[in-house]
């Protein structure tokens, strides 16, 4: 490992703001909404499938899979101090591991999906083209892989771009389109990061965040001439890609 990946991701948690660092599981109640669209939307119906999250942080995501009933989810970080706090929040099935050596050492063709939280801009270009093959490798004929990833197309794409010292790249929908249809995927699909209507909040984010939106997409329009509908502007994306 890279001396700047060595230092950051040995001290993960620590440097974050103490204010981000759950103490206990209903902590991530506040996750809760996305991670139950990112299910609802995007996982396979089959409760037995065969999950891996790559990258899973303290095991947000394996948590609410577990909740939503998916009794084959479980997770795997670079992070020691990632994995120590999942079982300190009683989250179960994350490990910690090198996530190529992992990938590597599952059966081909043994998963139905596979998800990538905030991951793949860690890696630089020619690190994604194994990671990319890798996850093509273990997926089932009929599996998926679910990205959420830095949207270099935002007008604040930077915010997360360099919001952390290990991120290497940003993408568009375009750029991944290009490399996964590129590396055997046959079908790639994309949706925002938008707010999700919850409660009467949420309702009035989201209510002002499709104005903003509008304002966006006359900015493009404006610029490039471009009327094509269903620009992404959030500052991330979310991208399934179909094996």
């Amino acid at each position: 490992m890279s001396k700047y990946r060595n230092r950051i991701y040995t001290h993960y948690v620590e440097t974050w703001d103490e204010t981000n660092v759950p103490t206990a599981v209903h902590d991530l109640e506040n996750r809760g909404p996305t991670m139950r669209y990112v299910i609802d939307a995007f996982f396979p119906e089959d409760k037995s499938a065969a999950i891996l999250d790559l990258g899973c942080g303290h095991g947000t995501l394996v948590h609410f899979a577990q909740q939503a009933g998916y009794r084959n989810a479980q997770g795997v970080d670079a992070s020691k101090q990632q994995v120590e706090l999942a079982r300190k929040l009683g989250i179960t099935n994350v490990v910690q591991g090198d996530l190529m050596e992992t990938l590597k050492a599952i059966p081909s063709e043994s998963l139905d999906t596979v998800i990538a939280f905030d991951v793949i801009e860690h890696f630089t270009k020619d690190e994604l083209i194994d990671l990319v093959d890798a996850i093509h490798a273990v997926l089932k004929p009929t599996g998926c892989w679910i990205i959420h990833a830095p949207n270099a197309q935002s007008p604040f794409f930077g915010v997360v771009r360099y919001g952390d010292f290990t991120h290497e790249q940003a993408f568009t929908p375009s750029s991944i389109q290009q490399l996964l249809k590129a590396s055997g995927y046959r079908k790639v699909n994309f949706a925002d990061c938008g707010p999700r209507v919850h409660g009467i909040k949420s309702a009035v984010r989201f209510i002002m965040w499709k104005c903003i939106r509008i304002i966006y997409r006359l900015i493009l329009i404006a610029e490039s001439g471009d009327l094509k509908k269903g620009e992404i502007v959030t500052q991330n994306f979310y991208a399934v890609a179909y094996k």
